[in-house]
């Protein structure tokens, strides 16, 4: 017998949202990545180009999350039984992963022009600069107004790229103003590394939580020992084994296990008891619940996660 949790109609308002606020972002910020990648070569300034470099990336990242929606959305079939909702994850994979390799290519280049500095037209870099400040301060405040920024993977991605953005448009603009000031030309390049290093933090933190989620591993958000308890200390219940929590796609998580029931029970308690323990389950972070039912007399070990993984005992399905 078995629970399913029912998808909410919140979760695909979210969707919705989550995939129109990323394609405004995506065009607005592919739209000045070129005027800024331009601005850059006329000007002469790294901080420039590689703010523009950034925002390649993110215009990439927020491309491909748009996609990543839009598979996302395609139905399961036989063949995908989660249909693409996977494909975001690894879409997370491959934007940490180009986020690091262009940081690299800005140190080698920053490095370059320490040695050897070069002449900046440093008004022309501030305008530019400034109005990039401006133009990522709108997407951020699009994503955080449209967006679930915070536990959707893919959206935090984009935002963390935006956030990312700003701070380097911040390390032009200062850099433009030292120049003018006391013609300091290496403030070009030291203003290029600082990007860089944002750059590389965030994408190494993405790449790490999608890695997780592709590894199986435990949604950070939902605490086992929760839902142990949950289980053990409702009435009927005399145990659970073979629990295995785990991720379908950012903020969708899935459960099943094993639970031993009292043989009193009828069909009809056990669904009671079903249907309680998937309501909290809810509220715990858990979306989907298979339970398989077993009667009082298979009881063996007492962990959650079972010890032998061969066990050959007879499975009651009720």
């Amino acid at each position: 017998m078995m629970g399913h949790g029912h998808h909410h109609a919140h979760h695909d308002h979210t969707h919705g949202a989550n995939k129109k606020t990323l394609t405004i972002a995506f065009f607005i910020i592919a739209a000045y990545m070129v005027v800024e990648a331009i601005g850059g070569i006329v000007t002469n300034s790294l901080a420039l180009l590689s703010d523009a470099g950034h925002m390649l990336s993110d215009a990439i990242s927020l491309g491909v999350g748009v996609l990543a929606f839009k598979f996302g959305e395609k139905v399961a079939d036989y063949s995908r039984t989660y249909g693409y909702r996977r494909f975001e994850i690894l879409a997370a994979v491959f934007n940490g992963v180009t986020l690091m390799i262009i940081s690299i290519f800005i140190f080698i280049e920053a490095i370059e022009r320490f040695v050897r500095p070069t002449e900046i037209s440093s008004h022309g870099m501030l305008g530019i600069a400034i109005v990039g400040l401006a133009v990522n301060m709108l997407v951020a405040w699009i994503l955080m107004r449209g967006g679930d920024t915070h536990d959707n993977l893919n959206m935090r991605a984009a935002f963390l790229h935006v956030i990312g953005d700003m701070l380097g448009s911040a390390a032009a603009i200062l850099a433009a103003i030292f120049i003018m000031l006391f013609d300091w030309k290496w403030m070009d390049p030291l203003a290029s590394i600082i990007v860089a290093l944002i750059i590389i933090k965030g994408g190494y933190r993405v790449t790490k939580d999608s890695i997780h989620v592709l590894m199986e591993g435990t949604p950070s958000n939902v605490n086992i020992d929760e839902i142990i308890s949950l289980f053990n200390n409702t009435p009927g219940i005399i145990g659970i084994h073979d629990l295995h929590v785990w991720c379908i796609t950012s903020g969708q998580n899935a459960l099943s296990c094993h639970a031993v029931v009292e043989d009193s029970l009828s069909l009809k308690d056990i669904q009671k008891i079903l249907k309680n323990i998937e309501h909290e389950l809810l509220h715990l972070g858990i979306a989907h619940m298979t339970v398989q039912i077993e009667d009082g007399e298979h009881v063996h070990d007492d962990s959650v996660l079972c010890k032998n993984n061969g066990h050959s005992h007879h499975h009651h399905h009720h």
